[in-house]
């Protein structure tokens, strides 16, 4: 239809250049991870390459990548061990977490008493309960799960009790006026508060599950990415032991890029700029 005809302005659409494209923030901190990685490699790479280090010493990321496909069935098979493993006592920190950060928030007597409690006793160093658990439980994934959820239970409480016990006063009062009770505030208002704080917490323990389970593995199991950590440190298979690292790494950023994911579709109300994106 004629402009004139419509009195309607033609605005000539202009498409973004690739260089705009690229230089586009959303599409920078989409892969700024990636490149910072890439980065990271090559620098390794090179450093290794000019000063002729070692791979007994400090293998290059080419070696290590030659020994994980080298490896590949090895390293596979403790690698779903660990992960399952982990999975396992992660799933009961996150029973008994956000149970423990329930009766802790919802009451402020709870709060005084038992907060400083689990405080003192998250400062102990997990590696040391090891040779306990394996008194109790014998070496295998007893003593790997019980290490991953010790080590990954208190944040999780934590958010959840944090979440729960700031809330508003204020809001607290109205909502007694209209009718609502201790409990009802707690679970439609106080619990829903919570979420971002939970995925949080989630966030953050899933990686130290993993931490848990590795160190139990290098003590007190015949499997496990722990167990080659060890079994490759022994044989002086430097290549082998961080390519067991590097797996390890891949599985806990897995699994945090699935809870952001998550956080992002169900919590984006609690995000500053979420509605822009």
């Amino acid at each position: 239809m004629n402009c004139v005809a419509t009195l309607v302005p033609c605005v000539k659409t202009v498409q973004p250049s690739i260089s705009e494209q690229v230089m586009n923030p959303k599409t920078l901190e989409r892969w700024a991870p990636w490149m910072l990685l890439v980065a990271t490699l090559l620098i390794w790479q090179g450093m290794c390459s000019v000063f002729q280090v070692s791979e007994f010493i400090f293998p290059s990321p080419w070696r290590i990548a030659e020994q994980t496909i080298e490896y590949r069935d090895v390293i596979a098979g403790h690698a779903w061990r660990t992960f399952w493993v982990t999975m396992a006592g992660f799933g009961i920190a996150i029973v008994v977490g956000v149970l423990l950060g329930f009766v802790i928030g919802s009451s402020r007597l709870a709060y005084a008493a038992v907060y400083p409690l689990m405080t003192a006793f998250n400062a102990l160093p997990k590696a040391a309960f090891v040779p306990i658990l394996v008194v109790w439980f014998g070496i295998g994934i007893g003593p790997a799960i019980l290490t991953a959820f010790l080590i990954s239970f208190f944040p999780i409480m934590v958010n959840i009790a944090t979440g729960l016990a700031t809330l508003e006063p204020e809001l607290e009062d109205v909502l007694r006026v209209l009718g609502a009770k201790r409990w009802d505030v707690l679970v439609k208002v106080g619990l829903p508060r919570s979420m971002p704080y939970f995925y949080g917490s989630l966030k953050v323990a899933i990686t130290l599950a993993f931490v848990g389970t590795t160190v139990s593995e290098m003590t007190a199991a015949n499997e496990g990415i722990g167990y080659l950590l060890i079994s490759a440190g022994s044989a002086m298979q430097m290549g082998l032991a961080f390519s067991g690292l590097v797996v390890v790494g891949a599985m806990a950023m897995v699994m945090y890029e699935l809870f952001s994911y998550i956080e992002k579709h169900t919590t984006a109300w609690a995000h500053r700029g979420s509605q822009n994106t």
